[in-house]
């Protein structure tokens, strides 16, 4: 098959979104924690200097910048997972069995990951909650906010205390999956490879129906 008729597993425009996730999240996280420690919502839980900006209000402000480049960049990420078919061919189907194989597998310590190209079904569930996650932290960011513009939302939430309840969830869930993301990606250094050069190439997709040849 001609190389042009071939696709990279990474292609160029994911890959920068990728980076441009990776770097927005981190001022997220560091800038919310700075946030969150100047009120708590689970007493003794507290950050210390794991922070960014050295009081709340300048933690605010790294938010801020934070928040429209995360969301612009989630937007694009999302458009394209959607319209490319990336999304439906990387995370589906999930079947139980292959559920049921991976989890044997791990609590076996015989996970592998040689095959970049495909995902198990751990790996499927997770980058599905962790879009989800990103997702709610935009809804409940908004009800934070600007609780009275969007007060149903906040109402919705459990008022803007619920809706920090469910920030703070979401950005556990979010620091998580970066630390298993992370783990998996020293354990196995050509996915990091991958992401920076795009990866093997792919056979190029079939033709849609009704597509001109």
């Amino acid at each position: 098959m001609p190389t042009s008729r071939r696709r990279r597993l990474h292609p160029l425009p994911l890959r920068i979104m990728h980076w441009l996730n990776a770097v927005a999240m981190i001022v997220m996280i560091l800038s919310g924690w700075g946030i969150y420690n100047d009120a708590v919502i689970i007493g003794g839980l507290h950050f210390g200097p794991l922070r960014l900006g050295s009081w709340a209000a300048e933690s605010l402000l790294w938010h801020f910048a934070g928040m429209w480049f995360l969301a612009v960049n989630g937007l694009f990420y999302l458009g394209y997972g959607l319209l490319t078919g990336r999304f439906r061919e990387r995370f589906l189907p999930i079947t139980l069995a292959d559920l049921r194989a991976t989890l044997r597998d791990t609590l076996r310590l015989k996970l592998v990951h040689d095959d970049l190209t495909r995902y198990n079904a751990i790996q499927k569930i997770l980058y599905i909650v962790v879009i989800l996650a990103g997702i709610a932290q935009v809804v409940s960011g908004l009800a934070i906010w600007k609780p009275v513009q969007f007060s149903t939302l906040t109402w919705l939430l459990g008022e803007f205390q619920g809706a920090r309840l469910v920030h703070f969830l979401g950005m556990a869930v979010i620091v998580g999956f970066l630390v298993v993301h992370v783990l998996l990606a020293l354990l196995v250094p050509s996915t990091i490879r991958a992401m920076l050069t795009g990866g093997p190439r792919l056979p190029a997709p079939p033709p849609r129906p009704g597509a001109a040849p």
